[in-house]
């Protein structure tokens, strides 16, 4: 049986690379993303699938933060005109890399979790 660690390098879902015009972007979600996107008020539908032409620009938009977080919302939109708008390929990736982010930076669910990790005390 494979240990955790392995099981969560093998599931990991690595970060979506474009180039355009020779220049390299890597799209990703990280915390500071994740924050960002709730601060706009942006949440994931239930059905996003059915929704990529509405939810889709902005899930692009959102995964420019992670690692290119100076681009403008016009310039990203410029990016994926360039592109040609956003295939299912890369709609289904960046959709994994919004919820493999969720899931890592989650709130610890319960105290049980807390005393599992020996770096951590808490007293109530």
């Amino acid at each position: 049986m494979a240990d955790k660690k392995n099981v969560e390098t093998e599931d990991r879902v690595e970060p979506l690379g474009i180039t355009i015009d020779d220049v390299a972007y890597e799209l990703d979600f990280n915390r500071e993303s994740l924050r960002y996107m709730a601060s706009q008020k942006f949440k994931v539908d239930p059905e996003i699938f059915d929704y990529v032409a509405v939810q889709g620009p902005d899930l692009w938009y959102y995964s420019f933060r992670a690692n290119h977080k100076k681009l403008s919302r016009q310039k990203t939109d410029e990016l994926l005109g360039i592109v040609g708008g956003i295939t299912p390929k890369i709609f289904e990736r960046l959709f994994l890399l919004y919820n493999q982010a969720l899931m890592s930076n989650s709130i610890v669910q319960n105290d049980e979790d807390l005393e599992k990790n020996p770096r951590v005390q808490v007293k109530f």
